[in-house]
């Protein structure tokens, strides 16, 4: 008794009522950073400032290991690619902004027992690789593929299941121009940093984080769907332990803004003098383009549009918003939300799930604005 992985390994759960972060979310929280939200600022968030998130341990890969990308399953032609015969197909780089499936998670009641991210698991970066469909067609997809399944090299439990880190997509997405799905062997001009999925992971544009598959080693083309455990388990939309539950996959809307003046520093809550204060944000969506940003500084009584400044016909990344907001003494709570070209937006109260998936509730950001002689 107790020696096999269902019994030890450890299960899903809600969080008691009342019952705080305990010391295994903490541990997970330590482990996968968010963005500061003061970052951003920038277009383009430096390596060491882009939200982590890994389920097991970061391979350990040496810069002159020798790695090999294999493409097999149902094609006519199987591939084993080192960087080297990556490098050689041809080289694209897209700006993509990345969100964590879970981002938002500890903000729902009950909370969802795991990595209790606030609303800091965002970034964006500029990927270089070689797009999935140009090696799918050097493979030669047989004509009853219906999916990719891409292996990563981190390898644990989950819920007692034993597993490498797996996730599949429809072929049409794998093998589609829109939405370019690369194998990616650069992050912002350079080799991806060990925590980033170095030598080589997935990019899938528009897509939640759990799709971006980091230390690629395989990728499998089937003629079924798949049904792993991060596939048909882990996200899903569920209300219920037993339901099927809808797949998580492409981003919903959301606008963040830079907290304005200075911090308290336990709290984070914010402190501005009386006068005009600028706001800024980002926001963004892998649904449709952002047409709207509004903002509120009463929390949520009234809104008022903001200005976008331009995509510059970059379709996966976020876009900048401003706005002049003039302060006056007291207490105020400033949101921000976003609508894109499809309609869709964010609420101001959200639907619940039990993995705390796919949240993009309104962000609340306190501030106090101190007397005109403070």
């Amino acid at each position: 008794m107790g020696h096999r992985l269902a019994d030890w390994s450890t299960r899903a759960r809600l969080a008691a009522p009342g019952e705080g972060i305990g010391l295994d979310e903490l541990g997970l929280a330590t482990r996968n950073h968010g963005l500061p939200l003061e970052a951003l600022r920038y277009d383009v968030t430096p390596p060491g400032l882009h939200y982590v998130q890994s389920h097991y341990d970061i391979p350990y890969v040496a810069v002159d290991a020798p790695w090999k990308l294999t493409i097999a399953g149902r094609v006519r032609r199987r591939l084993r690619l080192d960087v080297a015969a990556l490098k050689a197909f041809a080289q694209v780089t897209t700006r993509v902004t990345l969100e964590c499936a879970g981002n938002g998670r500890a903000l729902l009641t009950p909370r969802p027992v795991s990595r209790p991210w606030l609303v800091e698991a965002v970034a964006t970066a500029e990927w270089t690789g070689v797009p999935l469909r140009l090696l799918l067609a050097a493979a030669e997809v047989e004509a009853d593929a219906v999916e990719v399944v891409c292996t990563g090299a981190d390898h644990g439990v989950e819920r007692g299941v034993e597993q490498d880190y797996q996730r599949s997509l429809p072929i049409e997405v794998a093998m589609g121009s829109e939405s370019e799905v690369l194998v990616a062997y650069e992050m912002n001009g350079a080799p991806l940093p060990p925590q980033h999925g170095f030598p080589i992971r997935l990019i899938v544009p528009g897509w939640y984080g759990m799709a971006h598959v980091k230390w690629l080693r395989e990728v499998t083309v089937t003629a079924t769907p798949f049904t792993g455990f991060q596939q048909a388990v882990a996200y899903r939309i569920r209300q219920e332990p037993g339901e099927t539950g809808e797949p998580v996959t492409r981003i919903l809307p959301r606008a963040l803004l830079v907290p304005p003046g200075f911090p308290d520093y336990m709290s984070r809550a914010r402190v501005v003098r009386p006068g005009p204060v600028p706001l800024e944000g980002r926001a963004w969506s892998g649904q449709a383009r952002i047409v709207r940003v509004e903002v509120s500084t009463d929390d949520g009584h009234s809104w008022h549009e903001a200005e976008l400044d331009s995509d510059h016909g970059r379709r996966w990344v976020w876009r900048r918003w401003h706005f002049d907001w003039t302060a006056t003494p007291g207490e105020h709570v400033l949101s921000a939300r976003a609508t894109d070209a499809d309609g869709h937006t964010q609420p101001l109260e959200q639907p619940w799930n039990r993995g705390g998936f796919a949240v993009n509730l309104v962000q609340r950001v306190p501030v106090l604005c101190l007397e005109a002689d403070d």
